[in-house]
């Protein structure tokens, strides 16, 4: 088995190894905007020559970035939490001044001119932009260069990879990753950080994020925990959309109320993630959560079909002529997508779109029905598997077909070393609720795993 030497950040995090805790640092002047990047740029030199996570990384203008913002809190200036916090960025997504290769060949050289929206306001929010990390080709399932940080043997997942490993080894705070399937539950949870798959409903900018597949696609944050997660959250999110939640739904604090589904992802799961998922369903009942078994609300089997044709059509709709074109431009698996997107009835990607919104009251009527506020799930199948896969998304696809939010959080570790992690889902438009439940859970289970 091939590990990686040297001091990995630790599954569970000390508070200076989070987001939280080093902006808390920097507004109190223990450390500068500087300090806090070449931290991080020293831990690229360490993991990069063995990971891969990189595709562009802007050294000197994030310098120039921390260094600007430095002099800001000096004049008084205070953006908020991200205030020099150093971020990554998928390389879908447009960052001025850099290439956006979408992890293809011939995007290699095609310099962006202006920022995505949301890199705008994670830059309004004081986030220095490091660079681009490693997206699969086109942001689909076909292998990336990126490995594993817990083991290079393994996959870091996809289409995230490059987020989720360099967050995983302290090259950067955040990330931002993309989802059409399971593309930041997954390689988050591979890499053992946090990753949270919004509410397709926040209705996001997706201006300068090439498309996937339209309907299907989320923008969404990577980080080392729940907590991190909501403060990227927040600074992508429009101030409007977060008071609709607010004024709405009262804050609700300490133990909280789960349904754990069993059926698919019972049959699905492998004993390591069951038995992980156990244990932590455990501890959080020790500390008082609610938990109920419950049998599938919906019918998942079907959902990953119609996920499936809606994800090829739409594929096929974005790639079909570039491919046509330039056929060396994609690697084996997208190209089948693309030509099975290409052959579906147009009645049959109707019925499977039509089907979203149903699929999706079928959820919402059953959280009403349990008077549950959340589901509890594994999150992967198993863990990380061999590179040659990025792994399975069945647990993460009906969450992006339905576009109800999710967030993901490590629970330990499985026996084979690699880290098991948890998703938890909730209601429509309650992605602010999600997070509070979510970090308390995982706060429970870092003082049991501790």
């Amino acid at each position: 088995m091939s590990t990686l030497l040297g001091d990995l950040p630790r599954l569970f995090p000390q508070p200076d190894q989070t987001i939280a805790g080093i902006g808390r640092a920097i507004r109190e002047g223990r450390l500068t905007c500087v300090d806090v990047l070449r931290a991080c740029l020293d831990q690229v030199e360490e993991w990069e020559p063995k990971v891969h996570a990189w595709v562009v990384l802007d050294r000197d203008g994030a310098i120039e970035q921390a260094r600007a913002l430095d002099e800001e809190l000096k004049a008084g200036k205070d953006r908020g939490p991200l205030h020099g916090i150093p971020i990554g960025i998928k390389d879908i997504i447009d960052v001025k001044g850099l290439p956006t290769a979408c992890g293809a060949k011939r995007w290699a050289d095609r310099i962006a001119e202006d920022d995505a929206d949301v890199v705008k306001r994670l830059r309004n929010a004081g986030a220095v932009i490091m660079g681009k990390t490693v997206t699969t080709p086109y942001a689909w399932i076909d292998p990336p260069v990126t490995r594993n940080p817990w083991n290079l043997d393994r996959t870091p997942g996809g289409s995230s990879s490059g987020s989720a490993a360099a967050v995983a080894c302290g090259m950067c705070y955040g990330a931002i990753g993309t989802q059409t399937g399971g593309s930041i539950t997954r390689p988050a949870s591979f890499c053992g950080v946090a990753g949270m798959k919004p509410d397709k409903m926040w209705l996001w900018s997706s201006k300068g994020i090439k498309p996937f597949a339209r309907s299907l696609d989320h923008v969404g944050p990577i980080a080392r925990t729940v907590e991190d997660l909501r403060l990227l959250f927040e600074a992508m999110s429009e101030k409007r959309f977060l008071s609709i939640e607010a004024n709405h739904y009262p804050p609700h604090e300490g133990p909280v109320k789960l349904g754990r589904l069993r059926g698919f992802f019972d049959r699905r799961a492998t004993p390591a993630v069951l038995a992980a998922l156990d244990d932590a369903a455990r501890a959080l009942n020790d500390a008082g959560a609610e938990i109920v078994e419950l049998e599938d609300p919906v019918d998942f089997e079907r959902i990953l079909r119609d996920h499936r044709t809606v994800m090829a059509a739409e594929a096929a709709r974005e790639h079909s002529d570039w491919l046509d074109q330039f056929p060396d431009d994609y690697p084996p698996r997208i190209r089948d997508l693309i030509l099975e997107g290409r052959t579906p009835l147009a009645l049959e990607y109707f019925q499977a779109e039509g089907r979203m919104s149903s699929s999706m009251f079928e959820l919402l009527k059953a959280y009403e029905q349990a008077g549950r506020q959340f589901w509890i799930t594994p999150a992967t199948l198993d863990t990380a598997p061999d590179p040659s896969t990025t792994g399975d998304p069945a647990f993460n696809s009906p969450w992006s077909y339905t576009g109800l939010p999710t967030v993901s959080f490590p629970i330990g570790l499985a026996p084979d070393g690699l880290p098991a992690a948890v998703q938890i889902s909730g209601s429509h438009l309650l992605d602010q609720s999600l997070l509070r439940a979510a970090a308390w859970c995982e706060q429970v289970i870092r003082t049991w795993q501790q």
